[in-house]
């Protein structure tokens, strides 16, 4: 397979300046096939993408980072599925919610923060602890960041340590994943957006403003990694890899099937579960337009990095996004 339709739908966003380039992959079994194309930036002056570069990969944070350590945790027997999440945070007053509620993103967390990017940490966290639940926690699927925050929490309680610190610990050492990090050289990193005030980009520093003010407390946001080690992650999800003592083959097993309360098909722990003609596949995105797609039935994976963010948010790209995804999904399975 060569994927040449998937090809030119990147190389038509990057000629549209819809991304200012991209580094991605082809994963069939062991055969991996790496591309690098466009450019890194195109503010206050154009800069090529070079290999293994890396990026803000935003909400890949959640199945790559915090996902990994919650189901380390629930395998060792330190947390359960279905305990409330007030047995670890009792600030919060919604027992109703379970730790399977924020894993599956059905707790239906409610509730707007005023000036929240002008908060503190510590104001960030109790404006978080006070939010409320809706009516369809456990009835609807609603993706929130707040679900993984409070994961990142609740394993901090347990262990003692920072979500991150424990993912680099717990996940990404174990893996070998050796360029992924919470503290990232600048001199490496992808830039995300651009001041025209300053004339200078944010580059090296997390994009999403709730990691910014929670730093190593945020388990939704904040890893940076390469194209390399997307590559190894996702080999590693299709089992093509030795599993690093992260998961057993149950674990493995779980991110595949339906986890939400109600049955209906939208999320397994963490990913978003999804088919094309009946082909069963999950993935999961992130903001600053990053995507890994996971086939297992056809042991492949599609790993697409970019800064669509950059100069300033483009708002297209999701049409475009969606657009290569089904082109991937209708080439693997010609």
């Amino acid at each position: 397979m060569t994927f040449e339709n998937t090809k030119a739908i990147i190389e038509r966003m990057i000629r549209e300046t819809t991304i200012p380039g991209a580094s991605f992959s082809f994963i069939t079994g062991v055969n991996v096939e790496d591309h690098v194309e466009g450019y890194r930036s195109l503010k206050p002056q154009q800069e090529y993408l070079y290999p293994n570069q890396l990026y803000d990969v935003a909400s890949m944070t959640k199945v790559m980072g915090t996902l990994p350590v919650i189901m380390q945790l629930l395998n060792q027997g330190k947390i359960g599925i279905d305990d409330p999440v007030t047995k670890y945070l009792p600030e919060w007053k919604h027992p109703k919610i379970t730790i399977r509620h924020l894993l599956t993103h059905t707790s239906d967390i409610d509730g707007y923060i005023p000036n929240r990017d002008e908060l503190n940490m510590n104001q960030l966290r109790s404006a978080l602890l006070g939010l409320d639940v809706g009516d369809e926690y456990g009835k609807k699927m609603k993706y929130q960041d707040v679900n993984y925050i409070f994961l990142g929490w609740i394993a901090g309680v347990v262990t003692g340590l920072p979500i991150q610190p424990l993912i680099n610990q717990m996940v990404l050492q174990p893996l070998g994943m050796i360029d992924s990090t919470f503290h990232p050289d600048a001199r490496r990193t992808v830039p995300t957006t651009y001041d025209e005030t300053t004339g200078m980009n944010r580059v090296g520093k997390v994009h999403d403003p709730k990691a910014q003010v929670l730093g190593s407390d945020c388990g939704s946001a904040g890893l940076f990694s390469s194209l390399r080690d997307m590559d190894h992650f996702a080999q590693w999800m299709l089992q093509l890899t030795p599993p690093g003592k992260v998961y057993s083959n149950d674990m493995f097993d779980a991110m595949y099937v339906d986890q939400t309360p109600m049955q209906d098909g939208s999320r397994s722990f963490g990913w978003r579960l999804d088919e094309y003609e009946g082909h069963p596949y999950i993935w999961q995105s992130g903001y600053t337009g990053v995507v890994m797609i996971i086939v297992r039935q056809k042991r492949s994976a599609f790993v697409f990095l970019s800064n669509r963010v950059h100069p300033d948010v483009n708002e297209h790209f999701m049409e475009e996004r969606n657009e290569m995804m089904n082109t991937y999904l209708k080439e693997l399975f010609e």
